[in-house]
């Protein structure tokens, strides 16, 4: 027998190992049976050179709890290893010293186990005890056993193993207990083993058994794992219900996919996989995290931003590369460089696949443009590499439904829809019925409506603002008709300065109270046939607000009132009859207001000019006085002439029920005034 202690410069790894591997103990089930696998491999690998002579027969690793002794087991048949090997590459653990090992690893067992290949001993996360009972491959060797309680302290001994290869067993720990139950193992083995290239078996089949009422293992082995998973396969092998049915198999509960990339690259690196887009609409972050990372056929993570670029994310599917280590951190994954070339491939298969859809099939792919639109606009936003590729294949889609790639768009408006600076103006919807009649009113103007009714589209089009030359985006209800694309100078209204601020004050006085919402009125000259009212908002007061839901720093915007514009139609007859009925009702009542108000302001201005001649400290508190007292009786005068025409106007059924239908039309018209609006309507019309 030998004894001796393990060859670590700490005092004692076991503690450090339970420590600071604990998030991640679950993982020793991983280290354990990747071990086994390849332990299996290198012994074909040497059969297949010839160095082996011998029948591999069955080489299944073999996973096993014996829940009364507290033990895992797993087995296989693989290479085994001789005292001299166990004295190598087990008992020499050589790192250095052990603050700069706890300061630079304690946030990470990856790290830990890959940096210094300590994937065996993750066995100590769970372990109070571990057992390696083992025999080489080689002719004439002997069966060793080597013992661990956690210290630093081993015993190796002679053993009894008929067969080559080796069994691991684990006496698991009184605080791990959940690792001895049947469910947890096969959760595990599911998660980390699915897919290695070794059968690796966990207890036996089972099947009905009509004697005893229950399920009862069968003979044969349970084996929990695809060891041929279909990104091994020659796409050239494959069928498209072949891929169908592999994403069933990763994603049971998922709709169909809409397609696929296979990816297979042998240079500048190894890469295997399989990514599928699937139907996206929104809920971005709910979508993540569905692509595996596997290293030769062993799970690594699902958390692969920074390993793929982040718009790939909302990608389904499966990467296997041998050159992404097996056991490294994600900050390490981030910043290698091989990690980021796999990167840049992957982004420019995508793009390639999106492109040669599009041009094989034009009519399937503007059918999944909906789903697709999503994941395209997150591309180009995220990615400037990948805007220069998608812009041939991303489209607009008008309110009509008709599909249009950038350039052909851009050659449909280029006719109609550039302003009197020669700016392209994009005109755009983004609730079809909700916004019918601004949609109507350009339509009749002979200008296309796109609809962007998407989760990123406003960003998006922030961003192909400042790739489209002399171009902008402005929404059909962000202004009237005639200013959303200005090709002459605005016709100028036939109403008096007095006229247009008493119209403006009798509809002002009126707007209701909304929360979070200001209006502004203003008197416009539209036409007789157009409109009498129509409510706008500011394109870009509007955008910004959207855009704070996207951007941190821009909360500023979000926290700021909608400003909605009520223009009135100075043309429109109803308006002109409000007007004249305004005249009419107030006329007597506001002529002492507005003589005594043009008096005071001219006093007021002429105040003001002789002490502007002055510094302020050469004012006197006479001056001052004379002055407050003059701005006082404005403002006094001023109160007067609102009140009078907001007394006119709330008793005024045409200027509620135009105010109202101005609101019922964007959806602000609810509950009490809504009600209101339907019984003076009747009124009305009796």
């Amino acid at each position: 027998m030998q004894k001796g202690n393990i060859g670590v410069t700490t005092e004692n790894i076991f503690p450090v190992i339970k420590k600071f591997l604990y998030s991640d103990h679950e993982i020793f089930l991983r280290e354990m049976v990747s071990n086994a696998v390849d332990a299996t491999q290198k012994l074909k690998t040497l059969a297949q050179q010839g160095e082996f002579k011998g029948e591999l027969g069955d080489v299944t690793v073999h996973v096993s709890l014996d829940k009364d002794k507290g033990t895992i087991t797993i087995s296989d048949r693989g290479i085994g290893m001789t005292e001299e090997e166990i004295d190598k590459y087990i008992n020499q653990i050589a790192f250095s010293g052990v603050n700069d090992f706890l300061e630079k690893y304690k946030d990470n067992a990856n790290n830990i186990i890959g940096h210094f290949g300590l994937g065996f001993y993750s066995a100590f996360m769970v372990s109070k005890k571990v057992e390696i009972v083992t025999k080489s491959y080689r002719e004439g060797a002997k069966a060793v056993k080597w013992s661990c309680d956690g210290s630093p302290a081993y015993e190796i001994d002679d053993a009894e193993k008929e067969d080559r290869g080796s069994d691991i067993i684990l006496y698991i720990d009184d605080d791990c207990k959940e690792f001895l139950e049947k469910e947890r193992i096969q959760q595990l083995l599911t998660k980390y083993s699915k897919f290695m290239a070794v059968p690796v078996a966990f207890g036996k089949k089972q099947e009905w058994s009509s004697e005893k009422k229950e399920m009862v293992d069968t003979q044969e082995d349970n084996i929990i794992n695809n060891v041929e998973p279909l990104w091994t396969k020659a796409p050239s092998s494959l069928k498209d219900e072949d891929y169908k049915k592999f994403y069933r198999e990763l994603y049971p509960m998922s709709d169909e996919p809409m397609f696929w990339i296979h990816l297979n690259v042998d240079y500048p690196f190894n890469l295997t996989g399989i990514l599928y887009f699937p139907r996206i609409k929104s809920n971005i972050d709910l979508q993540r995290n569905k692509i595996q990372l596997y290293c030769n056929q062993v799970f690594v993570t699902d958390q692969v931003e920074g390993i793929v670029p982040e718009f790939l994310t909302l990608l389904h599917g499966v990467i296997d590369s041998p050159d992404i280590p097996l056991n490294v951190s994600r900050s390490y994954l981030q910043s290698d460089r091989e990690v980021k070339k796999i990167s840049t491939y992957i982004t420019k298969k995508v793009a390639d696949r999106l492109q040669a859809i599009f041009k094989e099939d034009r009519k399937q792919y503007e059918e999944k443009w909906d789903d697709l639109k999503l994941f395209i606009n997150y591309g180009m936003l995220s990615e400037e590499t990948f805007y220069d590729r998608a812009k041939e294949f991303a489209l607009f889609k008008d309110v009509e439904g008709k599909y249009f790639t950038f350039d052909e768009y851009k050659t449909l408006i280029e006719g109609a829809q550039k302003d009197k600076d020669g700016n392209l103006i994009y005109l755009y919807a983004t609730e079809k019925e909700e916004q019918y009649s601004y949609i109507k009113a350009a339509q009749d103007k002979g200008y296309s409506v796109l609809l962007l009714d998407g989760q990123l589209d406003v960003p998006a089009i922030q961003m192909l603002e400042q790739k489209f030359e002399k171009s902008r985006f402005t929404r059909v209800d962000s202004d009237i008709i005639d200013r959303l694309i200005v090709k002459d100078d605005a016709p100028k209204t036939t109403l008096s300065e007095d006229e247009s601020a008493n119209l403006s004050q009798v509809f002002k006085s009126q707007m209701p109270k909304m929360e979070k919402t200001e209006f502004m009125v203003e008197v416009q000259s539209l036409g007789e046939n157009q409109r009498p009212v129509v409510i706008t908002q500011n394109e870009w007061m509007r955008r910004m607000k959207e855009m704070s839901r996207f951007q941190q720093g821009m909360n500023f915007y979000a926290q700021m009132p909608d400003s909605l514009n009520l223009v009135l139609n100075a043309d429109h007859p109803l308006v002109k009859r409000v007007l004249d009925d305004c005249k009419t009702s107030t006329e007597e009542t506001l002529k002492p207001i507005e003589s005594e108000l043009k008096g005071q302001e001219a006093r007021l201005a002429a105040i003001r000019q002789q002490q502007d001649k002055k510094k302020y400290d050469e004012l006197t508190q006479d001056d001052k006085d004379m002055k407050a007292d003059c701005e006082k009786a404005v403002e006094e005068q001023k109160h007067k002439k609102e009140e009078v025409l907001s007394s006119f106007a709330a008793g005024n059924d045409i200027v509620h029920q135009l105010i109202d239908l101005a609101l019922l039309q964007n959806g602000m018209l609810k509950g009490e005034a809504l009600d209101k609006f339907l019984k003076r309507s009747v009124d009305l019309i009796k």
